[in-house]
């Protein structure tokens, strides 16, 4: 079974992305991170800084990288 943090390293090895890449996508989502937290993710797991890659962070991520694609979502006109 794929955890979030297997999930998060794909990605980022997929699309070729830096930790500032990283930093930034999550920035677009509106969610802080340092270098030393997302450092923290891409250990493996029985390492003793090691965390552990919640929901929130992947969701905010995801977000952040249709942003990062796409471009910020059109603003809806009003009737």
């Amino acid at each position: 079974m794929l955890t979030n943090n297997d999930i998060l390293k794909k990605i980022r090895v997929a699309l070729e992305l830096k930790d500032d890449d990283i930093i930034e996508i999550l920035k677009l989502s509106d969610f802080e991170v340092t270098k030393s937290e997302l450092g923290a993710l891409f250990r493996k797991e029985d390492h003793p800084n090691y965390k552990e890659c919640g929901d929130q962070l992947l969701r905010n991520f995801l977000n952040g990288l249709i942003i990062y694609k796409r471009g910020p979502y059109p603003e809806k006109k009003s009737s």
